[in-house]
């Protein structure tokens, strides 16, 4: 079944090759992306080519996830012309590096805006529609910096996520008995096919940057060189798009609550394995099991 898909923060990386395999199988996939008809409308244009070029069926649409207005209207779009969301992925996100304490309060406010507030913005619009169909996915991608090894200049970014992966637990069990069903995707480090590291935010205070560097210079590029290192040959980032695309494939009711790639095998997986158990088995002490299988409507 053709399934409609709205993924955020499509314009690069895991977004857009998510949004391109996901049309390669059949689904009608809207790219959400800001700046649509300005500094990314090479992006969007690059969508609708694709679209062209393969016979698929993706399109760009403007979707700043920052902006209530724009995500309500990108869903009232979409909702306009096919009457439903299947399939809603959080991809959108962005990446800082430098020592924690040279970031101002600001900062980490933007960070964590566009990393975990953003996922609110889009669920309050498009939960709505899931919820009265009785049926859909949610798709939240992750970071195993979450659960699994975390070099330091990474902190703010790597709070972010797990305040999102956090979020998304809460969300699993609360849209459980409505049919919705949860898929947490945690990449790992991906020093390629990925503009994070590329595109990362800098500290605005350079004095305490500086500081730092006394006692770490080069500190972020040993970093990178080992994550790099660590990586098997052929860890792509298409690992993780293609991934997305066989749980959105799956038969409802049987996507994977959690599933990891991570090439640098970081530990995350061995975490949350204990963490997911220990949730599965208080969940069912305190008589609330049903919240760990999904039902959708009509099976």
């Amino acid at each position: 079944m053709n399934k409609i898909v709205l993924i955020t923060g499509a314009s690069s990386g895991f977004g857009a090759l998510t949004a391109r395999a996901l049309a390669d199988s059949g689904n009608t996939v809207y790219a959400g992306m800001r700046e649509s008809t300005g500094r990314n409308a090479p992006q969007a244009q690059a969508a609708v080519d694709y679209s062209k070029e393969h016979g698929v069926d993706l399109r760009a649409i403007e979707m700043d996830v920052n902006s209530e207005e724009s995500v309500d209207a990108a869903v009232k779009q979409l909702i306009d012309e096919h009457g439903r969301i299947d399939v809603l992925i959080h991809n959108a996100g962005h990446m800082v590096t430098g020592p924690a304490e040279a970031f101002t309060p600001q900062q980490l406010a933007q960070l964590f805006d566009i990393n975990v507030l953003s996922t609110q913005r889009v669920n309050r619009a498009a939960l709505p529609h899931l919820r009265t169909a009785g049926r859909g996915l949610v798709v939240w991608v992750s970071s195993s910096s979450v659960k699994g090894g975390t070099p330091p200049y990474l902190a703010p970014y790597f709070a972010a996520k797990a305040a999102m992966d956090s979020l998304a637990v809460g969300y699993a069990g609360e849209l459980a008995r409505w049919g919705v069903e949860t898929s947490i995707v945690v990449p790992g480090s991906f020093t390629s096919g990925t503009n994070h590291f590329a595109h990362s935010g800098r500290p605005a205070d350079g004095a305490v940057e500086a500081e730092y560097e006394t006692k770490y210079a080069g500190l972020m590029e040993q970093v990178s060189q080992k994550l790099a290192a660590l990586a098997p040959g052929g860890a792509e980032a298409s690992l993780v798009s293609g991934e997305i695309a066989r749980i959105v494939a799956l038969p409802e009711g049987k996507r994977p609550y959690r599933v990891h790639i991570d090439p640098a095998n970081d530990g995350s997986e061995e975490v949350s394995k204990v963490a997911d158990r220990i949730r599965r088995e208080f969940l069912t002490r305190i008589d609330l099991g049903d919240l760990l299988t999904v039902h959708p409507a009509g099976t």
